[in-house]
């Protein structure tokens, strides 16, 4: 953990010193480095991607990976028998690349499927809405639009989120002897405008009962992140008039993996230039702040919600067997870029094994659609196997 005595930016300053202790938790200074509209990471135009960002995500690598997410669909709208619209959502769409991706797959898969194929984005930002508006452009039609939020969709279908619920800001608790301290940022005068950790009581009654859920051995000392965030979200997203079939791919594993007391630092991590440290004081606003995403926690409150676990795997061996499909088909060749990618995306030693893809299905229709695949063995790997 990085204690160091880093000057913070001035927004964050004055906001300490405006709070009651001159302090805040870690998860409002994130949440404010993330997201603060003219100054945190994700509120500051579109963020370039790829070679000349900060990190590589799936969609950087080219468009296989939507035009393998558009296989995907495809094949749950025709084991849904081809109804006459099926809905796509996805929230997190960045720059609406990774749909356009999706949309030129669809069309080029199957013109019915693509004509049929209504979509949302869920984009509250109007900068990266209209960014999303210019990509997808032409392949928008009259079939896609925008909203703000999960209380105006209904419909059947996919739900897709790619490294969403990594970047919700996160609780940061430490491993106090039977029981949890919260870490807060103040600013230490002596440093002038330095700042630093300094434990804390916990600061929200949902994190207080979240935190009442965790068990293992855990270390003294031992650092993790509670992401309060995704649990609300998943609720929101609940409450929706949507049915169907969702998948989130990220960054994450199980829960007895993700807490294990060797991993004494946690996943908190910051991004900046391709380059990874734990030095999440510093350069607050222009860099990305991200932790690993519990899925155990994801898909046991799923669970509670009416949700059914039918799948959790590691991202390449999922598009290996989406893609298995279309390398089947008569006449199919596969190009040189088409190849690089697919070994891009799957390689456990690139985006293959460091992102998991865990798939849920609401309402019978989800359930049917998703009954050839093993959701006993996904509730193993996530350690709800009591729950089947």
């Amino acid at each position: 953990m990085a204690n160091a005595n880093m000057i913070g930016p001035e927004w964050l300053l004055e906001r300490l010193r405006l709070s009651p202790d001159g302090r805040l938790p870690w998860v409002e200074v994130m949440d404010q480095a993330l997201y603060a509209p003219g100054v945190g990471y994700y509120r500051r135009g579109v963020r370039r991607i790829g070679r000349s960002g900060d990190f590589y995500t799936s969609v950087s690598v080219g468009g296989l990976y939507g035009e393998l997410l558009a296989v995907f669909s495809k094949g749950i709208w025709v084991e849904m028998e081809c109804p006459t619209e099926f809905l796509v959502v996805e929230q997190g769409a960045h720059d609406g690349q990774l749909m356009r991706d999706f949309l030129e797959g669809a069309r080029r898969e199957d013109a019915e499927f693509f004509e049929v194929l209504r979509v949302v984005l869920v984009e509250p930002d109007g900068e990266l809405r209209r960014a999303q508006q210019e990509n997808i452009g032409d392949l928008a039609g009259d079939r896609v639009r925008w909203v703000e939020d999960w209380s105006e969709i209904r419909g059947q279908g996919l739900i897709f989120c790619n490294e969403l619920l990594d970047a919700f800001a996160v609780h940061w608790l430490k491993r106090v002897g039977k029981g949890w301290r919260e870490l807060w940022v103040e600013e230490e005068e002596k440093f002038g405008g330095g700042l630093v950790f300094v434990e804390g009581e916990l600061s929200t009654q949902a994190l207080a009962m979240e935190a009442a859920l965790l068990e293992g051995d855990f270390a003294e000392g031992q650092l993790i992140e509670v992401n309060v965030a995704m649990v609300q979200w998943l609720r929101e997203v609940s409450g929706s008039g949507f049915e169907g079939v969702m998948l989130v791919a990220d960054y994450g594993l199980p829960e007895r993996e993700l807490l294990a007391a060797e991993r004494m630092e946690g996943t908190l991590r910051r991004y900046m230039g391709h380059r990874s440290d734990g030095r999440v004081l510093e350069d607050l606003g222009e860099c990305d702040l991200t932790s690993h995403v519990n899925f155990t926690r994801l898909a046991s409150e799923g669970l509670a919600l009416g949700w059914r676990v039918v799948e959790f795997v590691e991202q390449g061996r999922f598009l290996t067997r989406v893609a298995s499909a279309k390398m089947g088909e008569p006449g199919f060749v596969a190009s040189a870029s088409w190849v690089r990618q697919f070994q891009m995306l799957t390689h456990p030693h690139h985006l293959g094994q460091s992102f998991h893809v865990l798939a849920l299905a609401k309402g019978a229709l989800g359930a049917e659609v998703c009954a050839s695949l093993d959701s006993d063995a996904a509730l193993r790997r996530l350690g709800l196997g009591d729950q089947m």
